[in-house]
């Protein structure tokens, strides 16, 4: 049954504290208690607004950037980080709180500190100091589409010139992948991760995949579909595992092919598959997200702690790569109402947040084994922009 985002009170925040949906007893006058006909709220929905205040209190600068971490990077702030937090805030916006607006816009302009205005072509640099000053060096493709693809889901949310700004901005990011010289010939195809050209990875050209895809649903723009066409192509056939049905880490520059298969890889390319069968109008691709799904489950779910791994050869939990397949089996269960899916979805957050959710904080560390052992003591802003992200996806449902 779906909860009811709407109001997001205080006090149904304070009172939504278990793993069970609760309902709050409005008091009439006299201290009499009326009939219980208030709405439900999720207890994920209250861990996302809780994430959110840890992030505002120990992560957001005065710039409106959010620093790296608060220990070892606490003067950095990353591109990706910054993009998944207006991702994670665009979320939260479209189940029904516009106050994130505002925070989300902040983020978005101070991005603009990162555009390599230098290049005719632009391209964000990868990290800036907090205030955005110094950002240069290498250009990542990951980055670049993950920005653009946060940009469009921002778009979804807003509303005039707003909403005219982050198309614009997200055809931007389009329009360097395009320019920068970073899909070429070699192994066929493919984006390389960088401008350094260090590999070909599943990931870069599956988040490229996904914003091409978007840009042509809202555009109609030819070159758009073209573009997609191409990198889903070199996807199947290079970095495709037929053994096990799951998507391969990456090619090296070398021509040395890693085998592992990541979960948010699949995760990635789950969702791709998707926006493939909406968006091109292939029937198909839903078959085929539907298969990845169950190769995830079947190579990358690890059913004695309930959660998705790292990496087939890295046993590990970690809140944004693992928590990344908690939005592909939502998007899944939004495709064709499977509820297992969701099962898969719950568990997993579930997991991360015994296993890395600091009670106290609320904050979420970085990596631990799945029984906690050996846990980080860092906390990355990515992470706590994911799980505040995916547990308002996953408050809809649960």
């Amino acid at each position: 049954m779906k909860n009811i985002l709407y109001g997001w009170l205080a006090v149904l925040i304070v009172l939504a504290t278990s793993c069970s949906k609760q309902k709050v007893s409005p008091q009439g006058s006299g201290g009499t208690t009326k009939a219980d006909t208030s709405p439900i709220v999720s207890a994920y929905l209250t861990k996302a607004v809780q994430t959110y205040t840890f992030s505002t209190n120990n992560l957001l600068t005065s710039y409106n950037s959010y620093r790296a971490n608060t220990t070892n990077n606490a003067n950095t702030a990353y591109e990706w980080y910054n993009a998944s937090q207006i991702y994670a805030d665009a979320a939260m916006v479209a189940a029904g709180n516009a106050s994130y607006t505002t925070r989300m816009n902040n983020t978005y302009n101070w991005l603009g500190n990162l555009w390599d205005k230098n290049d005719v072509n632009g391209g964000y640099f990868a990290f800036a100091n907090l205030d955005g000053s110094g950002s240069s060096g290498t250009k990542y493709v990951d980055d670049n589409s993950l920005t653009g693809i946060a940009y469009l889901e921002a778009y979804d949310v807003t509303t005039g010139s707003t909403q005219a700004a982050y198309l614009a901005s997200a055809q931007a990011c389009a329009n360097w992948l395009i320019k920068s010289g970073l899909w070429d010939t070699t192994f066929g195809g493919g984006f390389w991760w960088n401008t350094d050209k260090p590999n070909k990875p599943t990931q870069s050209n599956g988040l490229a995949l996904q914003l091409f895809l978007r840009l042509y649903k809202i555009t109609g723009q030819a070159i758009y579909h073209d573009w997609a066409v191409n990198i889903n192509t070199w996807l199947n056939t290079k970095m495709y595992s037929n053994t096990n049905g799951l998507y391969i880490w990456q090619i090296e520059s070398s021509g040395k092919v890693d085998t592992q298969n990541f979960t948010y890889d699949n995760a990635i390319m789950v969702e791709a598959d998707l926006l493939y069968s909406t968006i091109m109008g292939d029937n198909s691709y839903l078959a085929k997200a539907q298969a990845l799904g169950t190769a995830m489950i079947t190579t990358l779910w690890n059913p004695s702690h309930n959660v998705f791994i790292f990496n087939t050869t890295d046993i590990r939990v970690n809140p944004c790569y693992c928590g990344w397949a908690s939005q592909a089996m939502i998007r899944l269960y939004e495709a064709d109402k499977n509820s297992s899916w969701l099962t898969y979805a719950k568990g997993n957050i579930d997991a991360i947040n015994v296993v890395l959710r600091d009670a106290n904080s609320n904050g979420y560390y970085q990596y631990a084994g799945l029984d906690g052992a050996g846990r980080y003591t860092n906390l990355e802003g990515v992470d706590q922009a994911w799980m505040q992200r995916v547990q308002v996806l996953l408050a809809k449902y649960k």
